[in-house]
């Protein structure tokens, strides 16, 4: 009997965590939603470049991306919105991002 004392409470304690809603789990979190402009920028990184312009939302200013986004082929002269998944990069090179975008779904590309 004081077995079950026992093993009880660490069994509902265990059911409980488990069935934790799924909005506990931060797998989302990860996710972003970039608008990117229909013209790039010069911008200098490491050295002089092309940057896309970006924004999380419309009300934002434009921002420098220095990074690619895998899985997306830009066309200058069409906006973008874009739903992209980010990665860290355990072991980032020096001159780097230590963040990795992945495209997950092309939302809208609008001629401007």
């Amino acid at each position: 009997m004081s077995n079950l004392k026992i093993i009880l409470p660490i069994l509902a304690l265990f059911t409980i965590t488990q069935c934790a809603p799924s909005s506990a789990n931060p797998s989302n979190s990860n996710e972003k939603t970039f608008i990117v402009g229909a013209e790039t920028a010069d911008c200098t990184g490491i050295v002089r470049m092309k940057c896309l312009q970006i924004k999380e939302n419309a009300s934002e200013n434009w921002s420098n991306f220095y990074s690619n986004i895998e899985g997306f082929s830009y066309e200058p002269g069409y906006e973008y919105v874009l739903k992209v998944k980010t990665e860290n990069i355990p072991n980032p090179p020096a001159d780097g991002s230590s963040i990795k975008y992945i495209l997950i779904k092309q939302i809208s590309k609008t001629k401007k």
